[in-house]
């Protein structure tokens, strides 16, 4: 499949992109804003999230929650999502409500800041504390992504600080600091809006420009951070985590080249491989040979800056012991790195991941979010149609060539739950 894209800017430096599709009376309107936890400061971590939530609260000519209300009352959904690199809004409406959803996202664009106080403030603040302790510390692995964001990057890295952030952090915001972070990063020309669906372009062009037109460009200057970091691990390590677990798990990382680039694709390609369903390496061999593990997986975070994470996940059986399950984790990719994989494994793996890549496009909302993402990250949105060529050129030679280069023992880093109180098994 092949999506059509018509891209243009804003005066005002607002990145547009319309991809029409008339198959059903749905269109999606996506929006961006290039702007993530790595963009936080020190002491005010979990803040790209917290105003996530904050900008659902109302705006100059939308009450508080007022957003959703209007969104489901014309038939649509809506959400917002935070990344380590980038924020969202999304919503997908019947077609005749495309002005609704544009005018709200403008809205709250251009005029967000005179509806906000310090009670909304209170209140997200107290939601997103009770989201950390139900999703994160109460959660059964629930600080699998923050710790392997320890794990895998340096102190000084903006990628190692936990995305939705910590109590105390969340505990010091201010309005003031609302304010500042408003003013720098949701302007339109560091934006991306995406409308994908049922809508006629000249309407769309039209709509878009009266409610974005008049939005000012962002006032301060955005530095961004560095996002370089070493290809390898200094010295590799195993993080022991006592949890409230009952089972043993072990979180393999490596720092791999970050989405987009040549090797994201073996990368891709070499996770399916290793842990993607039961034809994969890991799933035949511990769960169905040798029967030391509950379940498997493997994948990338999909980072676009600086290094790409590439994950094997292996939760092991109640009898297994620590040292048992990491060693075996180890030899399965010890011997992909030695062995290399074969054309039908390629083959496989590129079949499955392209057909969850064309399955996922087939809704205006994925394709809305891809096109936004391509945009956002390397300023071309036509991209989205050149990924699953990119999969097909991938060979049985270069993921093995990324393994031996990627992949060797001595470039793992390991993250080890184990149960609460549990004694220390590990060998040094």
């Amino acid at each position: 499949m092949r999506i059509p894209i018509e891209s243009y800017t804003l005066k005002n430096g607002l990145f547009v992109t319309l991809s029409e599709d008339h198959t059903v009376p749905l269109v999606a309107v996506n929006l961006w804003y290039h702007v993530g936890s790595a963009n936080e400061k020190e002491g005010r971590t979990g803040f790209a999230h917290l105003f996530e939530h904050m900008l659902f609260q109302g705006s100059a000519h939308v009450g508080a929650n007022e957003h959703f209300e209007l969104i489901q009352r014309a038939g649509g959904t809506l959400n917002g999502s935070t990344w380590l690199e980038r924020t969202n809004y999304f919503e997908t409406v019947p077609s005749n409500q495309l002005a609704l959803a544009l005018w709200l996202e403008a809205d709250r664009m251009g005029a967000l800041l005179p509806a906000m106080t310090q009670q909304k403030l209170d209140t997200q603040r107290d939601v997103v504390k009770n989201e950390r302790r139900w999703s994160v510390d109460n959660q059964p692995y629930g600080t699998t992504l923050e710790k392997l964001q320890e794990l895998v990057f340096p102190r000084t890295h903006p990628f190692h600080h936990s995305l939705i952030g910590s109590m105390e952090d969340l505990s010091q915001a201010s309005l003031d600091d609302v304010a500042e972070f408003f003013a720098t990063y949701y302007a339109p020309d560091n934006a991306v809006l995406t409308i994908c669906g049922d809508f006629e372009e000249g309407e769309a062009r039209a709509l878009v420009n009266e409610y974005f037109g008049d939005i000012p460009r962002g006032k301060k200057r955005i530095t961004r951070p560095d996002m370089s970091v070493p290809p390898h691990f200094t010295s590799p390590e195993l993080i022991r985590i006592p949890d409230n677990v009952g089972l043993r798990r072990v979180f393999v990382a490596t720092r791999t080249p970050p989405f987009g680039s040549g090797d994201f694709y073996a990368a891709s390609i070499c996770a399916a491989i290793l842990g993607s369903g039961k034809s994969s390496r890991l799933f035949k061999k511990l769960v169905r040979e040798q029967q030391i593990a509950a379940d498997v997986s493997a994948f990338t975070l999909d980072l676009a800056k600086g290094s790409d994470v590439f994950v094997a996940d292996v939760t092991a059986k109640p009898e297994v012991s620590e040292n048992a399950l990491v060693e075996a984790v180890d030899n399965e990719i010890d011997s992909l790195v030695t062995d290399g994989v074969t054309d039908a494994e390629v083959n496989r793996a590129a079949a499955l991941v392209t057909t969850e890549l064309i399955k996922a496009l087939e809704t205006a909302s994925e394709r809305a979010d891809r096109i936004s993402m391509f945009a956002t990250y390397f300023g071309d949105p036509a991209l989205v149609n050149e990924q699953a060529s990119k999969y097909g050129e991938v060979t049985a030679k270069t993921v093995s060539a990324f393994a031996r280069k990627y992949l060797a023992r001595e470039r793992r880093s390991r993250l080890l739950y184990v149960p609460k109180d549990e004694v220390v098994e590990m060998q040094p």
